[in-house]
C-alpha cells in the first residue's frame, strides 16, 4: 500500500501515555502527539480542509496565490498543501516567532513578510492587517483568514475529534489544549461534548492575552494585553473559531513555565514537541487540584520541537532572558562540564591495587565497582580503601569484591539538587547519574559543593 499524495498522510495520529512529567497527578494523561503529521503541527488538518473548502466554493481558483497571516504552522500547512496542489502562497508572521518556522516556510517554496509583535491588531502594520491588504490587492488571491474560517473548527470536529473517542474508547473525561485561532479545541471539543456532555475541555492561555478573563467575565480588558514569548496560544483579538461555550476553563501558564516544561518534555518523556505543549503540560499540573483518579486526560501537542531549537533548547537565549539560572538545579546541570569524559570504573575481579592506582594516577576519591555484565555492584572510594590497607597492607593483593563497599545509588538526570543533597554524604560520597540515551556520569561531593557555592 502507497499513498498518492503527502497530503493522504494528514491525521491519525498517534496517543501516548504521559509517565514522568504527570507523575504527581492522580490520573491518567495521554499526549496527542501532532508532530506526525507531514508539516509537524495539527494545523495540517485545518490547512488542509480549509483550502478544499474554498476550492469547492469558487474562492480559490487554479493558479491563484494564498495569503495568510500565521504563526508559523498554519503556513506550513497550508504550504505543503500548495505544492502538491499548484498555488502560490505568501505569509505574514510575526518578530516574535522562531527562525526555524521561518526557515522552514521558505523552504517549501513560500515567501514570508515578518511584521512586528507589538502593535495594536487594527495597526496597518500588524501581520493581520498586513495578510488582509495583501489578499485583497494580489490578482486571484484569496485571504484565509484562520482565526474566522469556519472551516478551521469543522476540520477537527471531522478528524481530531472523531480520533481522540476512538482511541480512548470513550473513556476521555478531560480534554486540554493551548487556544490561539481557537478552531481545535472548539471543533474537538463540540464532538466530544455531543458524545459525552460531561467531558471537560480546557484551553491554555498566557499572561499577555484576553482569553481568559474574556471567559469568566465577559469583558474584553485591553490592559491584559503586552507582548509574551510563548508561541501558538493566546490571542489580543476574539478569534470567531474559539466557541467560549465549549471551554469549561482557561488556564493561564507563564512564559517561563512553558519554556521549562517543553524542555523537560523532551528530557523526561523524550518527546521532542513545541512550546505550547509545555505550557500545557503546566497548565494541567496547576489545575491537579480538579482532577480525580479515574479521570482520562487528553492533552494535545500542537507541534515538533525542531520549531524552536533556537529559543527553549537554546540555553543561552534562555539564560540571557532569565528562564534558566545559571545555578545547577538537577543532575543533569552538574554533569553538564564532565558529561563528555568517559567513567572510571574498576571491575570485582581486579586486585585492590588496581584501583588504589587507579585514583591514584586519576586524583580522584571514589570508584564504581562492575562485574562482568558490566552491572554496578559496588563502590570503593579513598578513606575506606586507606583504613583497609593501613590495618592490613596484604588486602593490596586481594579482590575488589572482598572489600568494597555498596553500589553508589543511581538517579535519573532530572533529579533535582535538594534530593542530590540528601543522598550525598559521609557515608556515600557519590551518586551515578543515568541519563535517557543510558549513558551513566558520576556526581561527587565535591560536585555538589560546587553546585551549592555557585
Amino acid at each position: 500500500m502507497y499513498y498518492k499524495d503527502i497530503l493522504e498522510t494528514i491525521g491519525n495520529t498517534p496517543l501516548v501515555k504521559l509517565n514522568k512529567v504527570t507523575a504527581e497527578l492522580p490520573c491518567l494523561v495521554l499526549a496527542k502527539i501532532e508532530a506526525t503529521n507531514p508539516g509537524n503541527s495539527v494545523k495540517d488538518r485545518m490547512a488542509l480542509k480549509m483550502i478544499l473548502d474554498a476550492e469547492a466554493d469558487g474562492r480559490l481558483k487554479p493558479g491563484g496565490t494564498i495569503v495568510e497571516g500565521t504563526s508559523g504552522n498554519t503556513g506550513m500547512g497550508l504550504a505543503i498543501a500548495a505544492v502538491v496542489k499548484g498555488y502560490n502562497c505568501i505569509f505574514v508572521t510575526t518578530d516574535k516567532q522562531s527562525k526555524e518556522k521561518v526557515d522552514a516556510l521558505k523552504a517549501v517554496g513560500a515567501e514570508v513578510i515578518v511584521c512586528p509583535t507589538d502593535v495594536d491588531p487594527k495597526d496597518p502594520r500588524s501581520y493581520y492587517s498586513v495578510s488582509k491588504r495583501l489578499g485583497d490587492e494580489i490578482p486571484n488571491a484569496w485571504y484565509v483568514n484562520q482565526y474566522d474560517n469556519p472551516s478551521n473548527t469543522v476540520a477537527h470536529y471531522e478528524s481530531t475529534g472523531p480520533e481522540i473517542w476512538e482511541q480512548t474508547e470513550g473513556k476521555i473525561t478531560h480534554f486540554v489544549v493551548g487556544v490561539g485561532t481557537g478552531g481545535t479545541i472548539s471543533g474537538v471539543g463540540k464532538y466530544l461534548k455531543e458524545k459525552n456532555p460531561n467531558i471537560q475541555c480546557w484551553g491554555i492561555d498566557t499572561y499577555g492575552s484576553v482569553f481568559k478573563k474574556y471567559k469568566e467575565t465577559g469583558i474584553f480588558d485591553e490592559k491584559e494585553i503586552y507582548p509574551y514569548i510563548t508561541e501558538g496560544i493566546g490571542e489580543d483579538i476574539l478569534p470567531e473559531n474559539v466557541d467560549f461555550d465549549v471551554i469549561d476553563h482557561f488556564e493561564k501558564v507563564t512564559d517561563k513555565d512553558g519554556l521549562l516544561w517543553q524542555r523537560k518534555i523532551a528530557k523526561e518523556e523524550g518527546i521532542l514537541a513545541g512550546n505550547s505543549a509545555g505550557s500545557a503540560v503546566k497548565g494541567i499540573l496547576q489545575c491537579a487540584h480538579m482532577l480525580k483518579p479515574t479521570d482520562v486526560v487528553v492533552v494535545l501537542f500542537h507541534d515538533h520541537a525542531t520549531r524552536y531549537l533556537g529559543k527553549a533548547f537554546n540555553d543561552e537565549w534562555m539564560k540571557e532572558r532569565g528562564f534558566l539560572d545559571n545555578k545547577p538545579q538537577t543532575a543533569e546541570d552538574m554533569i553538564s562540564g564532565h558529561r563528555h569524559l568517559p567513567m572510571l570504573t574498576v571491575r570485582e575481579s581486579e586486585d585492590v591495587k588496581v584501583a588504589f592506582d587507579l585514583m591514584e594516577k586519576h586524583q580522584i576519591s571514589q570508584l564504581p565497582v562492575i562485574n562482568s555484565k558490566g552491572e554496578f555492584v559496588g563502590s570503593i572510594n579513598d578513606n575506606h580503601l586507606l583504613a583497609q590497607l593501613l590495618k592490613n597492607p596484604t588486602l593490596a593483593a586481594c579482590k575488589i569484591a572482598e572489600i568494597m563497599q555498596a553500589a553508589f545509588p543511581i538517579v535519573a538526570a532530572s533529579t533535582e539538587i535538594n534530593h542530590l543533597s540528601k543522598l550525598i554524604n559521609k557515608d556515600n560520597p557519590a551518586v551515578l547519574v543515568k541519563e535517557l540515551s543510558g549513558t551513566v556520569h558520576i556526581l561527587t561531593k565535591y560536585d555538589l559543593i560546587g553546585a551549592l557555592s555557585c
